[in-house]
């Protein structure tokens, strides 16, 4: 079911919690080093603010321990004074997200003004679900519970409305994202434009792809993608499989694979995959291989196997062909993890390449998904962004998508 969207909503003198996903990458200086993520946010915030709103902006940033002497490196500073930046001011900053004066800061906002309230991670409420889910049964303590609950309703006490923009962690039943708009009055629940733009393009690849479809999917483990291949077994076309996790494919198969890394406690696990996949499970038939992963080292190509003292931290020649062939009949690509070792040329030659390629497609017609994470980094760095359909915001939660799971924090919002 559709979600109402931020565009719905009548924000026009009204206090709207908005959670977005400013988790940006900072540098030892704690200058921002990729806006990405802020610059994806501003169209909610500024549909907000130009339709007399008054935005209360809640995020994390990175994953705080708990010790404030520790964690000042995590504050969302940073991400106030690039906002400003982009608004030319009128972002205030609030030391807190919770407490007296963050409540009086929220009720001083004025039509159009915005407030960015400090790391929701500072408070271990905010993701005492990961910590229960070590439980056997995953269920709250009643401690737990009430802490929670108590930071759920400071949170919602500061709005009259909700969006959640914020798709990187709508995988993750967090306060901000879960307990939040449960205590939003309905009617006043909504996705922002990014969500909205996320579900419509991954949304619209699994139900109605334009075909050939076609998913690449990386990464060094098989374990970590059993349910993207599963779920997408009877909806693609082809599967290519490329990254580390290809050894544990090829080690399933009987082939050598020396030193490269592989999931010998997944072998079985692959072989079931490739006898439920058949022919749409593509796997490389050639690796670059090396005695070590460092730049400058020897390499060469082998197929169909790695030397017993080599590890393959590439796919060859033949494999960026063939691959390439695919995509370049394709419809609808979908793209997540690398395909080697791309932070340590020249381990990065198969995924450069296969980020052309989708490029080429993408301007003859087909429609580009790149799955976020790595993937998306490849990208950048191959200067091609701009040359994708769409550019996912969340790993993880793209990758979730993608294995068909429900996520709570979007079923807490209201259906359009």
């Amino acid at each position: 079911m559709p979600k109402k969207s931020v565009k719905e909503l009548a924000v026009g003198g009204r206090r709207v919690l908005i959670r977005a996903d400013l988790n940006v990458p900072l540098d030892a200086q704690r200058r921002i080093t990729d806006d990405r993520r802020i610059r994806e946010f501003m169209p909610t915030l500024n549909h907000v603010i130009q339709n007399g709103g008054r935005p209360i902006v809640m995020s994390h940033l990175g994953r705080p321990s708990g010790d404030p002497t520790k964690d000042a490196e995590f504050s969302l500073q940073p991400v106030a004074s690039r906002l400003r930046e982009l608004l030319g001011g009128k972002v205030g900053f609030a030391s807190d997200c919770v407490g007296p004066d963050v409540e009086a800061a929220s009720q001083a906002l004025r039509d159009g003004e915005t407030l960015l309230l400090e790391n929701v991670r500072f408070h271990a409420a905010e993701t005492i679900i990961d910590k229960a889910k070590k439980n056997p049964d995953k269920k709250l303590t009643p401690e737990q519970d009430a802490k929670r609950d108590t930071f759920a309703r400071a949170l919602a006490g500061l709005g009259e409305l909700y969006v959640n923009d914020a798709f990187g962690t709508c995988h993750r039943n967090h306060v901000s994202m879960y307990d939040v708009p449960k205590l939003i009055a309905p009617g006043g629940r909504a996705v922002g434009f990014l969500v909205e733009k996320e579900l419509r393009y991954l949304g619209q690849a699994l139900e109605t792809p334009k075909r050939p479809f076609v998913a690449i999917l990386g990464g060094s483990k098989v374990s970590d993608k059993i349910g993207v291949i599963r779920n997408l077994i009877g909806r693609v076309d082809q599967i290519l499989i490329g990254g580390a996790m290809m050894f544990t494919f090829w080690a399933a198969q009987g082939r050598e694979v020396g030193k490269s890394l592989c999931e010998r406690d997944q072998l079985e696990l692959a072989r079931e995959l490739l006898r439920a996949a058949g022919a749409k499970l593509v796997l490389p038939t050639d690796c670059v291989v090396a005695s070590e992963l460092k730049s400058g080292v020897a390499t060469a190509v082998s197929e169909g196997g790695v030397p017993v003292d080599q590890m393959g931290l590439d796919v060859g020649p033949q494999t960026i062909e063939a691959f390439g062939g695919h995509l370049r009949r394709s419809g609808t690509i979908v793209w997540n993890g690398p395909l080697g070792a791309f932070e340590t040329p020249p381990f990065d030659r198969g995924t450069f390449a296969i980020a052309r390629d989708i490029a080429e497609a993408t301007s003859r017609g087909a429609i580009s998904i790149i799955g976020g994470g790595d993937s998306a980094a490849a990208v950048d760095q191959a200067g091609l962004a701009d040359r994708m359909s769409h550019i996912s915001t969340g790993g993880g939660a793209s990758l979730e998508f993608l294995e068909g799971r429900k996520f709570g924090p979007l079923e807490m919002l209201d259906d359009r």
